[in-house]
């Protein structure tokens, strides 16, 4: 009975991730979330960037220490190997990024905008439900680890998609803080690299990410997460692609694309 409980929460849970996709992607539409350059007041208390994205990123790695051992596949490789790219991002995410922006803002006369806690708590809880869903399909509820060849075809080219995306997305970052440290907290227009194809390269990278996590796990998990990534960055990108044509007019390069190069 306990077993089938848990799997009935868990298909709740993943049809929650499916279905908040789009009213996020309506919502995003209408309304930005308030941080980076899209800073506003109105939405209650802030606490410094790095440690909002350490606290509302860190469900992804202690849950994960959490649950996984308690999965019927715990002590399997794959399985291990398996989830070892979520790992990785959310290192990067929860621990290294919020590093390279507490340097940048510590080598900044200006700082960095605050980080609206109510923004933080609702990412803090998306985490957590996510890694949950991420954590209890591979580690418990995925079936096929003994077809060997399908799992590894799957796997190698889910891990070359993804490894491409995290690429995208940590350079991009790290060209974002960089500029924001040289020059004091302010904006100017990001050149080269992939900037040079579209104005957020970050987000883009990430949604590349997440579509080779999908093919690893070939899971609803696993699209469900790439879906709503899409409906969360997309409408952000597109708002981010917005305010670089407001701010800077006729400087702004116009073969530019929002997120998706040559296209979008």
């Amino acid at each position: 009975m306990e077993e089938i409980g848990d799997q009935t929460f868990f298909r709740y849970c993943v049809l929650t991730l499916i279905f908040s996709g789009p009213p996020t992607a309506v919502a995003l539409k209408f309304l930005q979330a308030p941080y980076g350059k899209h800073n506003r007041t109105g939405w209650g208390p802030t606490v410094s960037p790095p440690i909002a994205w350490f606290v509302m990123e860190s469900p992804t790695l202690w849950l994960t220490l959490l649950l996984f051992p308690f999965g019927r596949h715990s002590l399997n490789p794959k399985s291990l190997l398996l989830f070892s790219p979520y790992l990785l991002h959310y290192f990067n995410r929860t621990i290294l990024y919020p590093l390279r922006l507490l340097r940048s803002s510590s080598s900044s006369s200006s700082g960095i905008n605050g980080f609206p806690i109510s923004i933080a708590a609702m990412a803090f809880t998306f985490n957590l439900l996510n890694a949950y869903i991420q954590v209890r399909w591979v580690s418990h509820y995925k079936d096929d680890y003994e077809d060997g060849q399908w799992f590894w075809w799957r796997f190698i080219i889910g891990t070359v998609v993804f490894i491409v995306g995290m690429w995208i997305n940590i350079t991009s970052d790290r060209t974002l803080v960089r500029l924001k440290k040289e020059n004091r907290g302010g904006y100017v227009i990001p050149r080269g690299g992939w900037f040079e194809l579209v104005s957020c390269p970050n987000y883009f990278g990430e949604v590349i990410e997440w579509l080779g996590w999908a093919i690893m796990t070939w899971s609803w998990a696993g699209i469900g997460f790439f879906l709503y990534t899409c409906s969360n960055l997309i409408p952000r990108a597109r708002a981010s692609h917005g305010w670089y044509i407001d701010k800077f007019k006729d400087e702004y390069p116009k073969t530019r694309k929002a997120v998706i190069p040559f296209l979008y």
